[in-house]
């Protein structure tokens, strides 16, 4: 032990100031990480959002990091003059980087706010799909066709956000075109009697059949009915009302017409 003690003595200055920096960055590293992990797990036990987690998690680590960072630099010099001038530098580093922190306090109050939360499936700057992460940067939004969008969390703030998933329910439009010689009445009581079959038909409020237009080849009319989004999502239901119309109306023998063109060749 007095041979320990000796060679420890024996060093220059500077390198006990080393260890013990290098000590304590490295125990601050770890504290902010247990930390973090013992919040997500109090948090998670009291139901709490998982953005709302996210957020303070990383508040509780970054402020212990810079914490520990600070009172390793003071083992070599008063930190008080550096953080004054680090003020400066940051204020410097901060305007030519306004575009990234604009999305960082973005993304703190996307966190705050919760417009969204995690799986819900929204319509945010002309991309839908399912909300896959929410970052202090970015947003990842994976698209019906399986692709992965980030989008600057900036750019998501600024644009209107329709969240689908936070409607309990939802009105499906669907335009249809019948023949200038059908009976009507027919017509909008054989599509009434089917969309029922619509998973998920909602009959209060009520379904609503309305005929608008005289179109170039047709009577116009725009179904309209209610679905409980628990049962059934609006592009599947879409989906069931245009086979249930067709089939509806095919056994009425009414005709859904296409356009027709006639062409006059002069010779």
């Amino acid at each position: 032990m007095d041979t320990f003690f000796e060679f420890y003595n024996s060093l220059p200055p500077i390198v006990p100031n080393i260890l013990m920096a290098l000590l304590i960055f490295l125990g601050s590293i770890f504290l902010a990480r247990f930390l973090r992990r013992l919040l997500d797990k109090m948090l998670l036990a009291r139901g709490i959002d998982p953005e709302t987690s996210i957020l303070l998690g990383q508040l509780l680590y970054w402020s212990i990091l810079v914490f520990g960072i600070i009172t390793a630099l003071q083992r070599f010099f008063d930190v008080s003059a550096f953080l004054a001038g680090l003020g400066i530098l940051g204020f410097t580093i901060g305007f030519a980087l306004q575009e990234i922190m604009q999305n960082f306090v973005a993304g703190m109050i996307l966190l705050v706010q919760q417009p969204f939360d995690i799986g819900n499936f929204v319509t945010t700057s002309n991309y839908s799909g399912t909300i896959v992460a929410i970052n202090m940067r970015t947003t990842e939004l994976k698209t019906l066709d399986g692709r992965l969008i980030i989008i600057p969390n900036a750019q998501v703030l600024s644009n209107p956000i329709e969240n689908y998933s936070r409607a309990d329910l939802l009105r499906v439009d669907l335009p249809v075109g019948v023949s200038y010689d059908t009976d009507l009445d027919l017509a909008r009581a054989a599509i009434m009697d089917a969309l029922p079959a619509v998973k998920g038909f909602l009959a209060d409020p009520g379904p609503s059949i309305i005929y608008h237009s005289f179109g170039e080849s047709s009577i116009d009319m725009t179904i309209r009915f209610w679905i409980d989004t628990a049962n059934n999502n609006l592009f599947d239901a879409r989906d069931e009302a245009v086979i249930i119309t067709k089939r509806a109306l095919d056994a009425k023998g009414v005709d859904i017409p296409f356009p027709i063109r006639t062409v006059y060749m002069q010779k």
